[in-house]
């Protein structure tokens, strides 16, 4: 445990929506100098998608994975509401958040709201297991908003475009 000081303490701060100063290769490698492999295997494999609770999860996981569950859920009920043309209010979120934009801001919007509720949750962590599988999923975060490119999209919708007339 004392030596996930060394590695929190030389993780640098991420930032929603921002170029994060490392990579996730460059994270699990310090990662696995520092965790034990119990811990290093956690961390290696988790997954922001994943909402499946385990035993062995630690509590924030779990309580993340609560989260998830009931955004999903949420927005669920918010499609097929829209689909038959009722209005749903949204519990996990403001409806604000699937209501405003285009689907490229809908998704940057539904990241934010996961984004801060891991940030709500890294009170009280710091050198902890806790804090670092916090950091792992807003690392994951901050991956999935890198993968959104303007221009490839625009490509990919026009060779899709194509192929269906």
């Amino acid at each position: 445990m004392d030596k996930y000081y060394y590695l929190v303490s030389q993780l640098p701060m991420l930032f929603f929506d921002k170029e994060p100063a490392i990579s996730y290769e460059n994270f699990m490698a310090e990662a696995e100098k520092w965790l034990s492999p119990k811990d290093f295997a956690l961390v290696s494999t988790l997954d922001m998608a994943e909402m499946a609770a385990k035993r062995a999860d630690p509590a924030v996981l779990k309580t993340y994975k609560e989260a998830e569950q009931e955004i999903r859920s949420d927005l669920v009920a918010w499609r097929r509401e829209k689909k038959s043309g009722r209005e749903h209010k949204p519990a996990a979120f403001a409806a604000s958040v699937v209501k405003e934009g285009n689907p490229l801001q809908v998704e940057k919007n539904l990241l934010k709201l996961r984004w801060d509720l891991l940030s709500e949750m890294e009170s009280g962590h710091h050198f902890d297991l806790e804090s670092i599988v916090l950091y792992r999923l807003k690392l994951q975060i901050l991956q999935r908003l890198a993968q959104f490119n303007k221009e490839r999209g625009m490509e990919k919708y026009q060779s899709l475009y194509k192929v269906s007339l």
